[in-house]
């Protein structure tokens, strides 16, 4: 039996409870008219992921608190594959890889660091966390690439046979992939005890005597709290390498590196190969390596990963991005010559050719200068951004119009992955198109949209040209009868302001009848957006970070569970400048003085403080 409840008001998507799983509304009901691609696709996940619960997690549970990634980071792993199955498999990693440097990064690399078994904690909630849930599917995929199909699924096969019933152990688990391969995986073990991202250093070396060439890697972890010295992890690389002409010489091959440095040499090779390191990002570590503009631009046209070539692409951008912002560079012509090439390309899935053109975050551009020794400034990085998709509209002006007319679904709406992928890469076509027509075809699309998810793609564009308020009004009165459409009307208008106005479109919208801030996907809709938006967060006089405090505090009475969880927004504060730093402690601080503050809101501020 699968028997399920929606409510409201619900902290979470949803909880595996034995006979009957609790669901918020936003992660059950959907209609065309009322939810999006994105939204489909997510409850589709996210039913997934409850109902694989049934085994792992209920049928086989936990020991103790500690051992929470067993039943969460291997059912995130199923319902990951799950979706890959259902959908595009590259674009599911693609994005699953997104999500992991956007959340689960900061994370390991900040006052929150902790392992994937958390050694200790003082309020449990406040180890549903990115590390144990999606770092921990991540140690589930490596230990997969290590073994191989045929004996991860046999000792899955043994691990509920053995295990049916019980309430088990990291150790457990472990056990059975060892009793099915002959395996020691102590070593393997360490992913679970250490944290922080491993950060793998390559060198190369070509003797064209012989055609040998020589990968040499180097691991270094940095220290985490609690955890200064790292030990050598098992690290799969999956390597492929391309001849001059781009065809593959060696398709992929997983490099197991288990030393703190270790070397890997292929011979029999005609000429210099350019290799393709970290296929399908076979392991959650950072890459360091030298490559030049015009290796990137290789890879991005002949890579035959799609994982890599996204990511060459990716790594152009970020480059790109930071040249501009801490020299004043022009853009990129030799990148964008490039992705103009893969989002015209026809043969490509849709949905990948969208994510192409999506680009590196602005907290991951504030993360690589910080990495550099730049202190990062959100405005630069703001109008940095903004002059290049100006640039990039201006650039392909000539047949952006053609390739929308491509992308249009013109069959009756299905969430299928053929139609979101087309409807995904019109929408980032709009985005371009409405810096060249100032919202003329954004303000067409959203007289005739017949489905949210072109409602939604042409009001976040009409709100960013500056024209959005007929439109943002005739939302309302369409849809405010409907609670789960007015979270995405909330959330839209934070995240599409612009940064100097975002901290005040969000008080008034704190002073909307309809703001029920007693409701998690409500308080989420407008909190959420306003600290997932980089510029307009942490805006130079610390508006943002007030509002977000004050509200934090009112909050953490009613729901310190939320409250905690939003307190991460912070946690990246000792990255900026002296202003922003200053003002952003003193809104923990102030958090920190309230009055019978929540133990769980009190332990995450406390770290995050340091």
């Amino acid at each position: 039996m699968f028997n399920i409840v929606a409510v409201d008001d619900f902290n979470m998507g949803a909880m595996e409870n034995k006979g009957l799983n609790i669901f918020n509304s936003s992660a059950v009901l959907a209609s065309p008219e009322t939810s999006t691609d994105a939204n489909f696709e997510r409850i589709e996940a996210i039913i997934a992921h409850e109902y694989f619960h049934n085994w792992t997690g209920n049928r086989i549970t936990c020991r103790d608190w500690f051992q929470l990634c067993l039943k969460e980071g291997l059912t995130v792993y199923r319902d990951s594959q799950f979706t890959s199955d259902m959908r595009s498999a590259p674009v599911k990693r693609i994005s699953d890889v997104i999500g992991l440097r956007a959340r689960q990064f900061p994370e390991d690399q900040g006052p929150l660091s902790h392992p994937v078994r958390p050694e200790s904690f003082r309020e449990i909630n406040n180890f549903y966390t990115a590390t144990v849930y999606e770092k921990g599917a991540e140690v589930i995929g490596m230990l997969k690439r290590l073994v191989g199909d045929e004996a991860y699924y046999k000792a899955l096969d043994l691990y509920f046979e053995r295990h049916d019933g019980q309430a088990c152990t990291i150790e457990d688990w472990l056990k059975v992939f060892e009793d099915v391969t002959g395996r020691d995986l102590s070593q393997f073990k360490c992913w679970y005890s250490q944290s922080g991202t491993p950060r793998v250093q390559v060198s190369e070396a070509w003797d064209e005597s012989d055609g040998q060439y020589t990968l040499t890697f180097r691991q270094h972890t940095p220290p985490t709290p609690g955890q200064e010295d790292k030990q050598p992890q098992v690290i799969p690389i999956a390597v492929g390498l391309l001849n001059p002409n781009g065809d593959e010489v060696m398709p992929t091959t997983v490099l197991e590196m288990t030393e703190g440095e270790q070397s890997f040499s292929f011979e029999g090779l005609a000429s210099r190969p350019t290799p393709s390191i970290l296929r399908g990002f076979s392991a959650p570590v950072v890459l360091e390596r030298e490559a030049s503009r015009e290796e990137r631009a290789f890879l991005l046209a002949h890579d035959t990963d799609e994982f890599n070539r996204w990511e060459a692409g990716r790594d152009l951008a970020r480059d790109c991005l930071v040249g501009m912002v801490r020299d004043a560079a022009n853009p990129d012509d030799l990148w964008l010559d490039g992705l103009e090439q893969v989002v015209r390309d026809d043969t490509l899935d849709p949905a990948f050719r969208a994510l192409m053109l999506a680009g590196p975050t602005q907290s991951e551009i504030a993360q690589l200068l910080s990495e550099q020794g730049t202190t990062p400034d959100p405005d630069a990085i703001y109008a940095a951004n903004e002059r290049l998709r100006d640039h990039m509209a201006d650039k392909w002006k000539l047949w952006l119009t053609d390739l929308m007319q491509d992308m249009r679904v013109h069959a009756p709406y299905e969430p299928s992955a053929d139609q979101s992928g087309k409807r995904a890469l019109a929408a980032a076509l709009l985005a371009l198109k409405t810096r060249l027509d100032h919202g003329v075809a954004a303000q067409v699309q959203f007289d005739r949209a017949d489905n949210m998810t072109l409602q939604l793609s042409a009001l976040t564009q009409l709100i960013r040209s500056g024209t959005g308020a007929p439109a943002i009004h005739a939302f309302h009165e369409q849809w405010k009868g409907d609670r789960l459409v007015m979270d995405k009307w909330f959330g839209l208008q934070v995240m599409a302001s612009n940064p100097k106005e975002t901290a005040d479109v969000a008080a008034r919208l704190t002073e909307h009848p309809a703001f029920d801030w007693t409701n998690p996907n409500r308080f989420r809709a407008v909190m959420g957006a306003l600290a997932g938006h980089h510029a307009g967060f942490h805006r130079k006089d610390g508006a943002g970070y007030d509002l977000l405090a004050d509200w934090l505090i009112r909050l953490d009475d009613k729901n310190p569970q939320t409250t905690a969880r939003m307190c991460t927004a912070f946690q990246t504060w000792r990255r900026y400048d002296k202003t922003r730093q200053a003002l952003m402690r003193k809104a923990l601080e102030r958090i920190k003085r309230k009055p019978n503050l929540s133990r769980d809101t009190e332990e995450m501020v406390t770290r995050i403080l340091g």
